[in-house]
């Protein structure tokens, strides 16, 4: 796969020049029609996450076969275990001077890996706005404006949204503890049963910002400037907690589970008693799918949960940018917001504002099923919480490395 653009002498050179100063002019002087057609033929490679197999079956089952169908293009998956890799890998390709073929068409990505990549330019566009499904994202909503803090700038294009939700068996744990500190209270009474991912997993490191959150007493402060003196007194305390908590864990905090799949299985082995999830719907998909018992239910802190958005994004020295942004439309039509919505399928979270769509549209999203273990959608928005910027988050994780796994 790696090898299948190689450089082309002159040609290769030239189509540096024109992509790393012209190109975003040259796009703008496009109409869409006109960079569809480009995108015709055009085979884009998306790196993203491959931990989750809904998602996977969400892009190989039904997005590729239908961007195909559609337009021309064949899209494959390149099932990555960090985006991090990926974004290594484009600074490393920026830094050699190499401004056009790459391997890379587009990105699931967002958080620190996002404002990595922009602050080192390894993005290509502004190209959100010339998408014409765009119309159809609300982009005064902070969490689609920013990205973990970082502004998008129109580098990014949401396609799903996303809220933390605790997971747990209604018929062994019946009255599951509502708040994070009664949570490790509960955890401190009961050894060994609640364990949460190691960090940097993103299931695991946003279980310590909730903690992050619960120790600093506030959640609005972290959204401005950062102050040095107020982080180190909150993130100290975080550490200190989440280190006491430790030989409470699930084999006694000596071992964490590597990602959330993991940790669902403890679940669904009875080995412990909670799971973490980014995604709202995720348990009433793996009832569906028979991995969980029909007694699996969710609930969110009564202080909140983490809500987020996230985002593809297309590199800068991308073979096949035409394609990469007809993708990103194709990602937030309604059909292909709606089969991702639907808990059969993936059950994730809408990028697009439900009420900015036809009637028509509107009313099959509501007679969407909602899944057994699926929370409705105002008790979500009722208790959600911003991401603090990825200064924040990238500190916590490191700081959870040296106090916590290598503090003991």
């Amino acid at each position: 796969m790696f090898n299948r653009r190689c450089l082309r002498g002159f040609w290769v050179f030239a189509s540096f020049i024109l992509l790393s100063t012209a190109w975003p002019p040259l796009a703008r002087a496009l109409t869409w029609p006109e960079i569809e057609a480009r995108a015709k033929g055009q085979t884009v490679d998306w790196f993203m996450w491959g931990g989750f197999p809904s998602t996977n079956a969400y892009v190989n089952g039904y997005a590729a076969p239908r961007v195909k169908e559609l337009y021309g293009i064949t899209l494959r998956q390149v099932p990555v275990k960090d985006i991090a890799e990926v974004v290594g890998k484009l600074l490393a390709e920026k830094q050699a001077g190499k401004g056009a073929g790459g391997e890379v068409d587009l990105m699931w990505i967002n958080g620190e890996n996002f404002r990595t990549a922009k602050r080192h330019g390894l993005l290509f566009g502004p190209f959100a706005d010339l998408l014409p499904n765009q119309k159809l994202v609300n982009w005064g909503k902070p969490s689609v404006q920013n990205d973990f803090g970082e502004p998008v700038e129109g580098l990014e294009s949401p396609w799903g949204s996303a809220q933390v939700v605790m997971i747990y068996d209604s018929k062994r744990t019946s009255a599951p503890p509502r708040t994070v500190g009664a949570l490790l209270d509960w955890a401190r009474k009961n050894p060994g049963r609640f364990t949460y991912p190691a960090p940097p997993d993103f299931t695991g490191s946003v279980f310590v910002r909730h903690v992050f959150y619960h120790a600093a007493g506030e959640v609005a402060v972290w959204q401005g400037p950062l102050d040095e003196k107020r982080f180190a007194a909150a993130a100290g305390a975080t550490y200190k907690l989440l280190k006491d908590l430790a030989p409470f864990l699930w084999r006694q905090g000596r071992a964490y589970p590597e990602n959330p799949i993991r940790l669902s299985q403890l679940l669904a082995d009875g080995e412990v008693d909670f799971a973490i999830s980014y995604h709202p719907a995720e348990a009433s998909k793996m009832i569906l799918d028979g991995l969980y018992p029909e007694t699996v239910r969710t609930f969110v802190f009564e202080e909140g949960t983490i809500a987020n958005t996230h985002f593809v994004a297309i590199p800068f020295n991308a073979a096949d940018t035409e394609g990469a942004m007809v993708v990103a439309n194709f990602l937030i039509s309604p059909e292909a917001q709606l089969k991702k919505a639907d808990a059969s399928v993936w059950g994730d979270f809408p990028a697009v504002d439900i009420d900015r769509l036809e009637p028509a549209w509107q009313a099959r999203f509501a007679d969407l099923p909602r899944g057994a273990a699926t929370l409705p959608n105002d008790v979500l928005q009722q208790r959600q919480l911003p991401e603090p910027p990825s200064e924040i988050l990238i500190r916590l994780e490191r700081g959870w490395d040296e106090h916590v796994l290598k503090g003991r």
